[in-house]
């Protein structure tokens, strides 16, 4: 398709494309509508930081239209192909403000995504024509729902023009999108796409299709927690443990939205039971501070605590079926606030830490999740029970439960939360392996929250056009064990074998880890570098152990990787005891061998996943200890 340049626009008189809009601010009583709950004043505010960012970070250059009304990304200083997504919070806000600069933006942008067409009706991900094209599916659903809900904003030749682009793009989808295309979540994603596109054009074949494979929902779910699997290429390879790759983060926050809205736009009662149950069992991972355990997941290198870099937000799921279960609600309302937290000058980051380290937040974050939000705000009507009066799982559960499908532990026991994995499916390349081999994935504290974050053992790029860049120096984030023997990096948190049993007696979690240590080609230091760990949890405190097989030391560390933003004071109050002063409490670390904290570059070391800082500390065995013991307090 030829491009029509925004100058063309001009000459033309953006007057003569557009219907008259509401008055700036829009009337009394769509003020009232959009206000009219808590969550729905969160996700407006939200919504209009996130719009206000994009407007203000769009590109204006009439002499190039190759960059011309694209969404410039300050943080990869790159143009992501997928930011015409924007399309529709932009016209929402038109729409329910009246603000002239929201529609403007939405026309340059739209004018300008005809950059990313290819020739059978794809758009590609990035500028690069030969970039992947299987990101269709997600810009049509954002150019489809903004028709569906704020067409009427445009003359007919305009809002035709779109829609004749939407017409081929949907058509590709049709196409191409089979029950054995790429990862799950393209086909589940195309399953609402065709059916909300289908019924827009009228196109009985597109509904046909989209009810075809419906019909595989129940197959990717697993037993017994109805987890979604299929992240991954192919989608059922099992792990050597027997485990399929799940990836919660894209779960919740793209394939699960897609299949809900297609069984409440179906009014599809059965599918809508099955959905709740999955949902049910993904609600398990949401921590009490609304972020999503994504510490294990097979696409973990794209974790950002909130959620997964590319993905769109959990919010349409699980406010679709809050009067199924009304802690989805708590959920959508806990992640709304994650977001909002994570904000740094009108962006989503990928993380808590980016304003404090002084880290870019990279624009796909916003222009993504501020889609489901929009969706949200345009279907608040029939939205019910979006509250936090029911405590999400997390919140309110106490002991342990183990996943079977994911050989993962979650464990709850007074103001503690914690994840131990060992689950052994390892995403894309041999290297780029999530917590495993048995690891304290997660631990968090009610007062001061996370203490703990896996991260990837080794930051790897896996998808250059959506990962950030590691700032500063590599350091995992996962607490380990670990050697260096001739150079080469030997932990536990490699081990895919590692054993996991766990009791709960007498008020105290115990874990109970047996484990080799392991290099990157899972290679072993054999009996020699053979550890059990145990990680025990009781109100009053965490204690981590870790026991030597062998007699000597051979340099054998225990790391501890705590959270905690620049700023924060860190007192060594002796050898042996480290706080780490917080807002809401004071963590106290005390060992029965001296405890070190690692030289950086900066204050802090700052890793991308899941967008947190540390304090390292080390804390080395002795020669002579077999066992080195360490507790964390919050005071």
């Amino acid at each position: 398709m030829k491009r029509r340049s925004f100058m063309h626009l001009t000459a033309l008189g953006s007057a003569s494309l557009l219907l008259p809009v509401y008055a700036c601010g829009g009337s009394q009583k769509q003020r009232e509508l959009i206000l009219s709950s808590d969550f729905d004043a969160l996700s407006f505010k939200l919504l209009t930081t996130w719009c206000d960012a994009m407007v203000r970070d769009q590109i204006n250059d009439l002499n190039n239209p190759v960059t011309h009304g694209a969404l410039y990304c300050h943080a990869c200083e790159d143009i992501h192909g997928r930011c015409s997504d924007a399309v529709y919070p932009l016209m929402y806000m038109a729409d329910k403000t009246g603000n002239q600069k929201y529609l403007e933006a939405a026309i340059k942008l739209m004018d300008w995504s005809v950059n990313v067409d290819l020739p059978d009706g794809s758009w590609t991900n990035m500028l690069d024509p030969k970039s992947w094209n299987g990101t269709t599916v997600f810009g049509s659903i954002a150019l489809g729902e903004a028709l569906h809900h704020h067409g009427h904003l445009f003359t007919n030749e305009m809002k035709q023009k779109w829609e004749a682009r939407l017409k081929r793009a949907i058509e590709y989808v049709y196409l191409k999108y089979d029950d054995h295309f790429s990862h799950i979540n393209y086909r589940f994603t195309a399953i609402y796409a065709l059916s909300f596109l289908g019924d827009y054009f009228n196109e009985e074949k597109y509904i046909k299709r989209s009810d075809e494979l419906a019909l595989l929902i129940p197959k990717y779910l697993t037993e017994p927690n109805k987890l979604l699997y299929g992240e991954d290429h192919p989608d059922d390879e099992k792990s050597e443990k027997g485990l399929l790759p799940i990836d919660i983060g894209y779960n919740v926050e793209e394939s699960l939205n897609a299949v809900v809205q297609y069984a409440v736009h179906k009014k599809d009662e059965k599918l809508i039971q099955l959905l709740t149950e999955s949902l049910n069992g993904h609600l398990e991972f949401m921590l009490p501070d609304g972020a999503w355990d994504n510490s294990f997941g097979t696409r973990q290198n794209k974790w950002t605590y909130w959620g997964s870099r590319t993905t769109d937000g959990c919010q349409p799921a699980f406010t679709l079926l809050a009067d199924r279960n009304p802690a989805f609600g708590t959920a959508a309302i806990l992640s709304t606030e994650l977001l909002q937290r994570c904000t740094v000058n009108g962006l989503l980051a990928g993380g808590l830490h980016y304003e404090s380290y002084g880290e870019k937040p990279c624009m796909h974050h916003t222009f993504a999740h501020a889609k489901n939000v929009a969706f949200v705000l345009d279907n608040s009507k029939k939205l019910k029970n979006v509250n936090k009066k029911t405590p999400i799982p997390r919140k309110a559960n106490d002991g342990v439960k183990h996943f079977p499908e994911l050989d993962v532990w979650l464990g709850a026991r007074g103001p503690w939360r914690s994840t131990v994995s060992s689950y052994d499916q390892v995403w894309k390349k041999k290297y780029s392996v999530a917590a495993t081999g048995g690891s304290l994935a997660v631990l968090w504290h009610e007062k001061v929250g996370p203490l703990f974050t896996a991260s990837m053992v080794e930051y790897m790029e896996v998808e250059p056009y959506n990962q950030q860049p590691q700032p500063g120096e590599e350091f995992c984030l996962t607490p380990r064990v670990e050697r260096i023997v001739n150079n080469v990096w030997y932990t536990n948190i490699q081990d895919l074998k590692a054993k996991v049993s766990v009791t709960d007696s007498n008020g105290k979690i115990n874990f109970s880890v047996n484990t080799i240590l392991t290099d990157r080609d899972k290679a072993t230091l054999n009996l020699d570098g053979a550890f059990t760990l145990n990680y025990a949890f009781n109100k009053e405190k965490t204690t981590i152990k870790a026991l030597r097989t062998a007699s000597d030391a051979n340099g054998d560390t225990l790391v501890l990787p705590i959270i905690s933003p620049t700023g924060e004071k860190v007192v060594k109050v002796s050898d042996t005891k480290i706080e780490i002063h917080k807002k809401e409490g004071i963590v106290v670390l005390e060992s029965n061998v001296p405890l070190a904290i690692k030289k950086s570059e900066k204050e802090r070391i700052f890793n991308q996943v899941p967008g947190m800082e540390v304090v390292p500390i080390m804390v080395a065995f002795p020669e002579g200890i077999k066992e080195v013991v360490c507790s964390i307090q919050v005071i």
